[in-house]
């Protein structure tokens, strides 16, 4: 049987049978488990996999092999500092959820995410959530911000869930797709997504009840249906997104407004931090690459921690 993994414990698996929508419990057969790739987890929410049901045990399932992903968003683990975590894959769109007030969601973390997803080829739309806090001067930066990210091709919502502003816009956009809403803590994610998933409470219950009984199961991603078609991938806050496998030659590629310019370098290995004849740097010098966008790039660069 094939199906969708919806959710993860780590050592057992929510796999939704495809065509019927039947959940199953299922373990990794354990060969799948050092496979070379440095990850802290084998599976991950959106994987499709093949899996056979043993009769003896009700319905519990054995997962035997695992489609190649399309894609995926993947960050360094935070309990294994050389491995990586795959937070979610196969996804046809992310969108960020981020806060300027309560708490502020600082560029270095946007970025960064940005560059993950482009890494990837995952369209990316910025949420502006919390924006029944906004006064005058905020909002006329958060319009700043949107105008910043559109030129480079990041579309943006403005939101809240507390007055419905943007709900219907972000719903639309999720449409007949698998979605990834991803952030860090604290950003309202999680009450965004209850006025977005008709009978949420339902729909997590059914799933908990397939996953190891007193395991802690927030530090895994979540598949739900918001309706037949369109899924929505919940992951938990997100406290800091270190980049995995981009190397400082690369880097420049999956900032859009950089790749543009590369080829018009002097030195074909330029950084664009010092070098005579760079194209990015006269651009950011003459306002066509923003400046926060530019001070992101040299963070990534050097290996700083500005994502937090």
């Amino acid at each position: 049987m094939t199906g969708i993994v919806v959710k993860s414990t780590g050592s057992w698996y929510v796999v939704r049978e495809l065509g019927n929508g039947q959940l199953h419990r299922c373990r990794l057969r354990g060969k799948f488990k050092n496979k070379g790739l440095k990850v802290s987890n084998p599976l991950a929410v959106g994987d499709q996999v093949d899996f056979t049901v043993e009769e003896q045990t009700e319905g519990a399932g054995v997962i035997h092999h695992i489609e190649p992903r399309r894609n995926y968003i993947i960050r360094r683990s935070v309990h294994k500092s050389e491995h990586a975590h795959i937070v979610a894959a196969n996804l046809d769109v992310a969108m960020l959820v981020v806060t300027l007030a309560s708490p502020a969601t600082s560029f270095g973390f946007i970025d960064r995410f940005l560059v993950t997803a482009e890494a990837y080829h995952i369209p990316v739309t910025l949420i502006f959530n919390k924006t029944d806090l906004y006064d005058e001067d905020l909002t006329d930066y958060q319009e700043q911000i949107a105008k910043m990210y559109l030129r480079i091709g990041y579309p943006s919502v403005r939101s809240s869930a507390q007055t419905g502003e943007g709900v219907a816009d972000i719903d639309a956009l999720l449409d007949g797709k698998v979605t990834l809403l991803s952030g860090h803590s604290g950003v309202g994610k999680s009450t965004l997504i209850n006025a977005l998933v008709p009978d949420l409470d339902l729909k997590t219950a059914e799933i908990s009840q397939f996953s190891d009984k007193g395991v802690h199961t927030t530090t895994f991603a979540e598949m739900l249906e918001v309706r037949p078609g369109t899924y929505l991938i919940d992951t938990p806050g997100i406290k800091e997104l270190g980049l995995v496998d981009v190397k400082p030659g690369e880097l420049a590629h999956y900032f859009p407004e950089m790749r543009a310019l590369l080829n018009q370098c002097r030195y074909h290995n330029c950084q664009h931090t010092h070098e005579p004849g760079c194209a990015v740097r006269e651009a950011v010098d003459n306002g066509k690459i923003a400046l926060p966008r530019y001070d992101s790039y040299v963070s990534m660069l050097q290996g700083d921690d500005n994502r937090r």
